[in-house]
């Protein structure tokens, strides 16, 4: 017997990590958004001036499940990189930067710390091209996944930032309660 798996056999051991990073990296971004209230509907971001390059709020949902979907993958496959002795560092690298993806939402949407979630933001840019380095030094393909992360990173640190420059104070901004309130005064 020889210690050399068929194709086959490591297609699937790929599969089988792909079949827990890909479910458990987007269902974990899916949690951190819903209970921080992302995107829009968020009274304090709806009244936020925004830059006129902000997209409409189906785009972030279909951008970040798509992202969701390459970074498990991208993980899956340096999981699978069993013989590389870059892996362990790759992989902690990644999770780090993925635990600072999961913190934005809370801190920009929960806590309305526009300038916390722009050092957030550049951090995990950062910790993701260090990631994407040593992904492509152990499966080129991984490093390939995360680059529409890394532009979308970059376009999201400039919305950041212009939502901090349009709105001075954000932190401290009260959302104006809607006309429709009645009030009844029984003397």
């Amino acid at each position: 017997m020889n210690g050399l798996a068929s194709r086959a056999q490591l297609r699937m051991s790929f599969l089988r990590y792909a079949l827990i990073t890909v479910p458990a990296v987007l269902l974990l971004g899916i949690i951190s958004g819903r209970i921080a209230g992302s995107g829009y509907g968020n009274p304090w971001f709806d009244a936020l001036v925004k830059p006129a390059a902000m997209p409409p709020g189906w785009v972030f949902g279909a951008a970040w499940t798509t992202l969701y979907i390459l970074l498990g993958f991208a993980l899956a496959l340096v999981f699978h990189a069993r013989g590389s002795r870059l892996r362990g560092r790759a992989i902690a690298l990644f999770l780090l930067q993925l635990a600072l993806n999961y913190a934005w939402s809370p801190v920009f949407f929960a806590f309305h710390k526009v300038e916390t979630a722009l050092g957030l933001i550049v951090a995990m840019f950062v910790l993701s091209v260090a990631a994407a380095i040593l992904f492509l030094r152990i499966r080129p393909l991984a490093a390939l996944l995360m680059l529409p992360y890394l532009a979308w990173l970059a376009f999201a640190c400039w919305l950041t930032f212009q939502i901090l420059m349009l709105n001075p104070g954000a932190e401290h901004l009260v959302p104006q309660a809607s006309g429709a309130d009645i009030s009844v005064d029984i003397e």
